[in-house]
C-alpha cells in the first residue's frame, strides 16, 4: 500500500483537520467510500491495521483526525457535539463524498467517533446512506463521565521515554504514533481541558431522540469485552423507526478499541454488512 499524504481542511469556524484519502491502487476503481471517524483520545492512524483490508475490497478510505486531536488543531474554541457533526459534513462535502454520481458512502465511527456518526446523521440523513458504529450508540446520560476520564489521563506516566514506552502501557502500538517530542520525554498530543470539553454535554444529554430520527441502515459492532453495555446494544433496534435496518454483532477477544484489538474480525463483519447493502441496492 503507497503512502498517502496528511492534507488540511479548514473548516468554516477555523480548525484545520489534518486528513489522509486513500483510493485502491490501479487499475481497480473504488466501488464504495467509507469515511472512518476515530474516538476520544485518539488519532488517524488507529485506523492503518484495518485500512489495507479496506483496499483490497475495493473501497476508497478517507480518514481525519477530530478537532482537538491527533494533527488537527489542539485547542479548538468549540469542542460541542455539535461542532463535531459539523466537521464531519464538511468532510463530506468538500471532498464530494455523497455527491450525485459518486460511489455510496458508508460512515464508520468508533466510540466518539460513532456518537458523531449518528448524530451527523439524524441531523443530514441525505449524507449518510449507511453506518457502522463499533461501541457506540446513544446510552444514556453518564454524570461521572468527566471525572472518569480525567482520572484515566490523570493515569498517564507522562512523560514516556519513548514511544514504545507508550504502547506498553496503553497495550498497542497505535499509541505510540500519537505523540510528540519534548526536551523532557514524549507526550500523548493532546490536552486534558480540549478532552473533556469534547465529552462535557454527555454527561447530562440524552441522544436517544437524535439516535431514533436515523434510518439509515446501520451495522453496530460491540467487543466482547468492551464497555458499551450489551442492553444498550440490544434496544437500539427497537428505538427507530420500524422497519429501519439495525444489525448487531459482537466481536470476540476485543475490548473498547475493537479495531485496534480484532481488525481482521471487524472488518469480516463490516463486509458481510456493506456487501449485503450492494445486493439490496443500498
Amino acid at each position: 500500500m503507497a503512502s498517502t499524504l496528511t492534507a488540511y481542511l479548514t473548516t468554516p469556524d477555523g480548525v484545520d483537520l489534518a486528513l489522509r484519502d486513500h483510493t485502491p491502487p490501479p487499475p481497480h476503481a473504488y466501488d464504495r467510500t467509507l469515511l472512518l471517524l476515530h474516538g476520544l483520545a485518539g488519532h488517524l492512524g488507529e485506523w492503518d491495521d484495518l485500512l489495507p483490508l479496506l483496499l483490497a475490497d475495493g473501497h476508497r478510505v478517507v480518514t481525519y483526525d477530530a478537532r482537538g486531536h491527533g494533527a488537527s488543531t489542539r485547542r479548538p474554541a468549540d469542542m460541542t457535539r455539535a461542532a463535531c457533526v459539523r466537521d464531519a459534513v464538511t468532510v463530506i462535502q468538500t471532498l464530494g463524498l455523497a455527491a450525485p454520481g459518486q460511489p455510496p458512502l458508508t460512515v464508520v465511527g468508533q466510540s466518539l467517533g460513532g456518537h458523531t456518526a449518528f448524530l451527523a446523521a439524524a441531523a443530514h440523513p441525505d449524507l449518510f446512506p449507511s453506518l457502522i458504529l463499533i461501541e457506540a450508540g446513544p446510552g444514556d446520560p453518564e454524570p461521572a463521565l468527566p471525572a472518569h476520564i480525567a482520572g484515566w489521563m490523570d493515569s498517564w506516566p507522562t512523560p514516556f521515554n519513548s514511544p514504545s514506552g507508550a504502547a506498553d502501557f496503553f497495550g498497542h502500538e497505535s499509541w505510540s504514533h500519537n505523540l510528540e517530542q519534548r526536551p523532557d520525554g514524549w507526550h500523548p498530543r493532546a490536552d486534558r481541558a480540549t478532552l473533556l470539553a469534547a465529552i462535557e454535554e454527555l454527561a447530562e444529554t440524552s441522544y436517544a431522540p437524535e439516535w431514533a430520527a436515523t434510518t439509515c441502515p446501520t451495522l453496530v459492532v460491540r467487543g466482547d469485552r468492551g464497555t458499551m453495555p450489551a442492553a444498550d446494544a440490544a434496544r437500539m433496534p427497537i428505538s427507530r423507526p420500524p422497519g429501519t435496518r439495525t444489525d448487531l454483532t459482537v466481536i470476540e477477544d476485543a475490548g473498547h478499541d475493537v479495531h485496534l484489538d480484532q481488525p481482521n474480525r471487524l472488518h469480516a463483519a463490516m463486509a458481510e454488512f456493506i456487501n449485503s447493502l450492494v445486493v439490496g441496492g443500498s
